[in-house]
């Protein structure tokens, strides 16, 4: 009989959802300066998190927002686009809560702040 291994990481062993955190978050805004890609790295899990991206300036208007039912990964990529702006540079967060049955308070959330450079910088 065969084994076959789906995971690369030898660690991985499924924690219980008290447990589940974010461990990683990741901003590269990609080279048009419209789009920025996310990557969420959270504790491997038992039971399926739920996980809201916010997108903000710097003076706390919110740009986008992605909310994700259940992830069945837990190293996510998503791409967001910014919208609405001539030129998008500037300062910014993106908030990830993870939660489970309620949101309020999230059971872990992760701020990060960017730049997007002005077209001359890029």
């Amino acid at each position: 009989m065969m084994n076959v291994n789906f995971f690369n990481n030898g660690d991985y062993k499924p924690q219980p959802k008290d447990k589940v955190k974010i461990n990683e978050l990741t901003v590269f805004v990609q080279p048009d300066r419209r789009r920025i890609r996310i990557g969420i790295k959270i504790t491997p899990f038992q039971e399926r998190p739920n996980l809201l991206i916010t997108l903000r300036r710097a003076d706390g208007q919110l740009l986008d927002d992605v909310t994700v039912i259940e992830t069945m990964h837990f190293d996510n990529e998503f791409t967001m686009h910014l919208r609405g702006a001539d030129d998008p540079a500037g300062a910014y967060t993106v908030t990830v809560d993870l939660f489970y049955e309620t949101r309020n308070p999230p059971q872990d959330q992760k701020t990060t702040a960017f730049d997007i450079p002005t077209e001359q910088e890029a």
